[in-house]
């Protein structure tokens, strides 16, 4: 037993947790466990422009690979509340983060402080657990449940509340015979696995709808397998893409009324029988249940028991970590196929095959437009990037067009914030997913707008020499809220656009606003503007000898026309097509060159 500060003992229990990166921005609330980390110099630091910024690091860090807990760190008051964006982002897409806040001393917390809120109390909705650790004694037990928490059942953020006097306070704690709590995940039965199978040998059509939790799980070898085995057809989600790589005969598109395939909806709406594992039946994966459900059967696989039926009812629900169940589902179903006993689907997985292939379904891409169109865009970053490209993104019509038309090959390789979508969330999500992985090709993706909400944080990537692609599509538009407006006839409060005193009247982006360019510069980074698709593999290139030569952020933006609307609709088999569709292997190469 040794005596030390409670603030290290904190720092004791991360490591024993496997804790090696931290992100945040020091205060005075917090600076007793600065000073401690410090002191032993074994958990690394990236210092975050913005609190905001630093939690969805941690997030990019934590989906980068299997296994890390991302940590961000903010003093007491309005860094608390900063990191509650990141909290929900957490939380909605089943992200273990552990966000740390100072907080005045005990005795001040109810004479209105400075700086001192209930954060907890604030945070509650958005977490597994949010507490003020009231006794200095508890303080390493506290982190002892936060890790068990985090990683037990359906994974999600923490938040700890440290009042400056605790993090100062001595305590009794013996590192030495300190071990983490064993994780708790449910795992499926083998008859619920064997009526799953009964169920999906009684159908002709069935396919696979491949969650986030299967990713989450470090499962996708055994999905494939399982996928492999039976001969069904694999839809991932958007927070699964990866999980099967879009060339795989049996990957048969997204579905969705945004981030879809013409392919994917259509192998959907032929199927009669889905198996869900590790999904939540998200709305803009389904529609209206009434649509999405018509015709076929369910049976829904998730770790967290609520989930089952809270969007509707399957017929079948199976309470399990994703790794468990499918695990089972690969033994039971080899056993089968053994004894003879699985249902032949390869006249079905080479119908899904054949609307895959079908020009028909796919949308066009080649045009010559100057400004460019998003769609060529997107066909010449398919054509410059290699399979082992990893995406990441967040929301709007940048990110669905990147949906609808760029390809992953691998498990978190489309790193993406889903249900939350915050805007700002790409550049600090990028540098978390650099600081987890030094050696992956990262490729973020933002329009202008959510460029704009946290660009201050490539300053960080030139600092810590954190280099990564960032592709702007620049359309001086909130472009997805502008295609919404249009149900209300107006293009209101969301043109970007303005003259800047300081670009010239002949400059191709005068009226555009922003320069970009110069204020990636300022920086600290390197920048290249597009005009023309031919312009955009030679700054691609560019762009990589930068990253090598000056290991820091590289942004190509590529300027746009400024109104694009891009293929959405109100259901799975009512999605708008506003643009021409491809009519030939010429009018869509990105569509079919990575699948050919």
């Amino acid at each position: 037993m040794a005596k030390m500060k409670a603030a290290m003992a904190a720092v004791m229990v991360m490591e024993k947790e496997g804790v090696t990166q931290a992100f945040g921005v020091p205060g005075a609330a917090i600076n007793p466990l600065y000073a401690q980390l410090k002191e032993r110099g074994t958990i690394s630091h990236v210092l975050a422009r913005h609190v905001e910024g630093a939690s969805h690091m941690a997030e990019g860090y934590t989906r980068a690979t299997a296994g890390n807990i991302g940590v961000c760190l903010g003093t007491s008051g309005p860094a608390g509340t900063d990191m509650l964006t990141g909290l929900y982002s957490a939380q909605a897409d089943s992200i273990p983060i552990l966000c740390i806040t100072g907080q005045a001393p005990r005795a001040k917390l109810h004479k209105e402080d400075f700086q001192a809120v209930d954060i907890a109390s604030i945070a509650k909705p958005v977490t597994k657990m949010a507490t003020t650790v009231l006794e200095p004694a508890l303080v390493p037990r506290v982190f002892q449940q936060a890790f068990h928490l985090m990683r037990s059942g359906r994974p999600g953020p923490v938040l700890i509340d440290l009042p400056f006097d605790v993090q100062m306070a001595e305590i009794d704690f013996d590192i030495d015979t300190y071990e983490p709590l064993p994780v708790y995940k449910p795992a499926a039965t083998r008859k619920q696995v064997e009526k799953a199978l009964a169920m999906l040998n009684e159908s002709a059509k069935p396919l696979i709808v491949a969650g986030g939790g299967i990713i989450n799980a470090d499962a996708c070898d055994l999905l494939v397998e399982f996928s492999e085995l039976t001969g069904v057809p694999v839809i991932p989600t958007l927070m699964g893409w990866g999980a099967i790589s879009d060339d795989h005969p049996l990957m048969a598109g997204m579905v969705g009324l945004q981030t879809a395939h013409r392919y994917g909806n259509a192998n959907m709406l032929a199927s009669d029988f889905v198996l869900g594992i590790g999904n939540r039946w998200a709305n803009r994966h389904t529609g209206s249940p009434e649509v999405y459900c018509k015709g076929r059967r369910f049976v829904h696989v998730d770790i967290e028991p609520t989930q089952i039926g809270r969007i509707f009812a399957p017929e079948l629900g199976i309470v399990s970590d994703a790794k468990a169940a499918l695990e089972l589902f690969v033994q039971v179903a080899k056993e089968q196929k053994k004894a003879g006993k699985l249902r032949d689907f390869s006249g079905w997985a080479g119908e899904c095959q054949a609307r895959k292939a079908d020009l028909q379904y796919l949308r066009k891409t080649n045009f010559d437009n100057v400004p460019m169109k998003p769609q060529r865009v997107y066909q010449c970053m398919n054509n410059a990037f290699s399979k082992d490209t990893c995406y990441v993104s967040t929301i709007g019509l940048s990110q669905i067009a990147g949906g609808q038309f760029l390809h992953v090959f691998k498990p978190r390789h489309w790193i993406n914030a889903g249900q939350a979508g915050p805007l700002g969330w790409t550049v600090p999500a990028a540098l978390g997913v650099r600081v987890a992985d030094p050696k992956r090709k990262i490729v973020a993706l933002s329009g202008d707008y959510d460029f704009q909400f946290m660009l201050e944080e490539l300053a960080v990537g030139a600092q810590f020499k954190l280099p990564y692609i960032h592709i702007v599509v620049n359309n001086s538009y909130l472009g997805l809220i502008r295609q919404s407006q249009r149900g209300f006839s107006m293009d209101y409060c969301v043109q970007l656009g303005f003259d800047n005193i300081n670009t010239p009247l002949a400059e191709p982006v005068h009226g555009y606003g922003i320069d970009h360019v110069k204020v990636v510069e300022g920086l600290g980074c390197k920048a290249i503007r597009v005009h023309r698709q031919e312009e955009i593999a030679p700054a691609i290139r560019q762009a990589e000898a930068w990253m090598a030569q000056f290991q820091v952020p590289v942004v190509i933006e590529m300027i746009l026309e400024r109104v694009t609307n891009i293929a959405m609709g109100t259901e799975i088999d009512n999605v708008t097509e506003f643009e021409e569709l491809a009519t030939s292997k010429a009018d869509a190469p990105t569509a079919v060159s990575m699948l050919d």
